[in-house]
């Protein structure tokens, strides 16, 4: 079994923003679209889990950016597992163009049972003689966000189009809510180098998502919480 994946792609219209490049939330799809292909080739994804009464849950989601790959450019993408501890595993990514490392991504990853609401352990999901590419985006380890209440700019009521196969809002469709929230400009005008993201709990259609933020040097922070309180989930954008 291949211990890393990796494909050539070119940046269609379909996943470029304004600026005509790839779009922020674009690259966390991508990013998950590389995850499920790799793990239907390590013969570990999502359909055949479900059929275990399993299900695959990202934790959070850290990406930096360092230089955006432009409409109908060609690039490598690659995306391949750490050596994961008993509950939780990390899953790398990187976009390179001759060589250079465009961006790079880091996802925490752990398994659902469906049935019980526990984590499932991960002890078997891999197999046995895999060997675990040995590379890692970073070392340092995901930024702990505090949860607490910030000040509301907009609200998003969730569509059938979020909505995914395990019946909650998608995990990229909530980067597509947020950045919808803004004007394009102002988007754009962020010049993000780094978008970070833990998913607290899950939301469904029909849903409302009251966002909040915080402004702190060079950082926007936020919050996505349901009108009972609840929080969905908690962002970090770093600003050049």
């Amino acid at each position: 079994m291949e211990n890393r994946y990796t494909q050539e792609f070119a940046v269609l219209p379909s996943v470029c923003d304004s600026s005509a490049q790839l779009g922020i939330p674009d690259t966390f799809a991508l990013f998950m679209d590389l995850a499920a292909i790799h793990a239907e080739q390590l013969e570990f994804d999502t359909p055949r889990l479900m059929k275990q009464g399993l299900f695959w849950l990202t934790v959070r989601t850290r990406v930096r950016f360092l230089h955006r790959p432009k409409m109908a450019e060609r690039v490598t993408l690659s995306t391949w597992p750490e050596q994961p501890s008993r509950l939780r595993t990390d899953r790398d990514y990187t976009i390179t163009q001759n060589g250079e490392l465009l961006v790079a991504g880091k996802t925490e990853w752990t398994i659902l049972e469906m049935d019980s609401g526990k984590l499932h352990p991960m002890a078997g999901v891999f197999a046995p003689d895999f060997t675990f590419y040995p590379d890692t985006v970073w070392p340092e380890p995901f930024t702990r966000m505090k949860d607490e209440p910030l000040e509301e700019f907009a609200r998003y009521t969730v569509r059938s189009t979020d909505i995914d196969l395990g019946g909650h809002m998608n995990n990229a469709a909530y980067l597509r809510a947020l950045a919808g929230l803004f004007p394009g400009k102002d988007w754009q005008g962020m010049n993000i180098r780094e978008l970070e993201i833990a998913f607290r709990a899950p939301c469904y259609e029909g849903n409302t998502l009251i966002w909040q933020k915080r402004e702190e040097g060079s950082e926007l922070l936020l919050r996505a919480a349901l009108p009972d309180g609840a929080t969905i989930v908690l962002a970090r954008i770093s600003r050049a």
